[in-house]
């Protein structure tokens, strides 16, 4: 089923891979891992598109959705660490139009947090609107914030994309697909982009969304999607122009800057992205960068948007242990909502289940990508089985306090 490398000591985290084929429903799918300055696991497997039965290779890729999100906010410490972006001026600075409605004192680092006040537009987004970012970004100049930005979270699921992804820009000069493929992506070797080139559309294998039923549209998140169309949940998820109806699987929705959702890569993309993070960040950013990557900027146990706890770093998602705090997990179990890593790890997971993270204590990379994606708002059982895999074959004992311990 699966084919690529598994180094000695990582059987598991292939077994676990294999596992997910024969009795999770997965259909095409890589794992990748690296430790140290070693690639122990590359492993791809499955059906990269289920209309034509073309298998997924080596070279497939697809769609991360959210995981697009840590790479625009490194696009963003990068900037932090070459002095060219102060995470902590206020945003008018450098974005002036940003500073009204009450954001006047916004900064980059409540951007990055998710505590800055848009998790998502009140103005309704025209269809071609994700495609156009100079119409997104004034949209979000414009906009009064949710709340007093920084005194609260919520997870800014769409919107991200533009506001980091506009700091990015004005501090490079460059906007910020162009900025990532220049500085972190082609540097490092990896196909990973923020607005795919049309030349790598035959390799990207197709996503199958999950199919909620009607009873099972119960947790505190989906309430608000259908009860309260005002509500920070129900905007996000869908006031976004056409990216709802299917963008993830159109040329449009793939060839935009989305930088909050359609970075396009697979699992070795994602886990080469972390691996400096995890080994120094010598080759990205200094020291005392990583360190502030890795901290816990903002935590809630009710995230104004997802409505379950949730822990970031600036731009990064840190472990979550919401098994038995979460309705998802008692609806689909108790994957569902939660990412357990450990407790250095930072990285960010992506709609259905994709997953790459960097955990420095470990010296540990990780990515993982499907097409079919799973239920819930952050991993499954299916990402999370990998996880759990990788760090048991680092000798870690357990995760029973919500981070992997050894």
């Amino acid at each position: 089923m699966s084919d690529g490398i598994c180094k000695p000591g990582f059987e598991r985290v292939a077994e676990a891979f294999q596992e997910n084929f024969d009795t999770k429903g997965e259909v095409g799918a890589s794992v990748c891992l690296t430790v140290g300055d070693e690639t122990v696991v590359d492993l791809w497997g499955g059906t990269a598109d289920q209309k034509t039965g073309v298998p997924w290779t080596k070279d497939t890729v697809s769609i991360v959705f959210s995981c697009t999100k840590g790479a625009t906010a490194l696009c963003a410490h990068v900037l932090a660490s070459r002095g060219k972006l102060d995470l902590d001026a206020p945003v008018a600075e450098l974005w002036p139009e940003f500073a009204q409605n009450g954001k006047e004192h916004a900064t980059t680092r409540m951007m990055l947090d998710h505590s800055v006040g848009l998790p998502a537009l009140r103005a309704k987004v025209k269809d071609s609107g994700p495609y156009e970012w100079d119409y997104m970004t004034g949209l979000l100049a414009e906009e009064a914030p949710f709340w007093e930005p920084g005194t609260r979270n919520g997870y800014h699921g769409f919107t991200f994309g533009w506001t980091v992804g506009e700091m990015v820009r004005r501090a490079a000069g460059a906007s910020l697909g162009t900025f990532f493929q220049n500085e972190i992506a082609r540097p490092l070797g990896l196909d990973f982009w923020i607005g795919l080139p049309e030349a790598i559309e035959p390799r990207v294998a197709p996503i199958i969304p999950f199919v909620y039923k009607p009873e099972q549209a119960r947790t505190p998140f989906m309430i608000d999607l259908a009860t309260r169309k005002e509500s920070a949940a129900s905007l996000f998820f869908f006031n976004v122009g056409a990216w709802r109806t299917g963008g993830a699987n159109t040329r449009a929705g793939r060839a935009a800057e989305i930088g909050a959702a359609n970075g396009v890569t697979n699992a070795r993309g994602l886990a080469g992205m972390y691996a400096p993070l995890a080994q120094g960040g010598a080759k990205l950013v200094d020291g005392k960068t990583l360190a502030r990557m890795g901290e816990v900027s903002m935590a809630t146990h009710d995230d104004a948007t997802l409505r379950i706890p949730t822990r970031f770093a600036l731009g990064f998602m840190k472990s979550m242990d919401n098994r038995k705090r979460s309705v998802g997990a008692k609806l689909f179990g108790p994957d569902v909502d939660s990412v357990i890593m450990g407790s250095a790890a930072f990285g960010h997971v992506g709609a259905g289940g994709s997953l790459g993270f960097a955990d420095p204590a470990a010296g540990l990379s990780f990515g993982y990508t499907m097409n079919r994606m799973g239920p819930g708002l952050l991993m499954n059982e299916r990402g999370q089985a990998l996880v759990d895999a990788a760090y048991l074959s680092l000798g870690y004992k357990n995760k029973d306090g919500g981070v992997w311990v050894k």
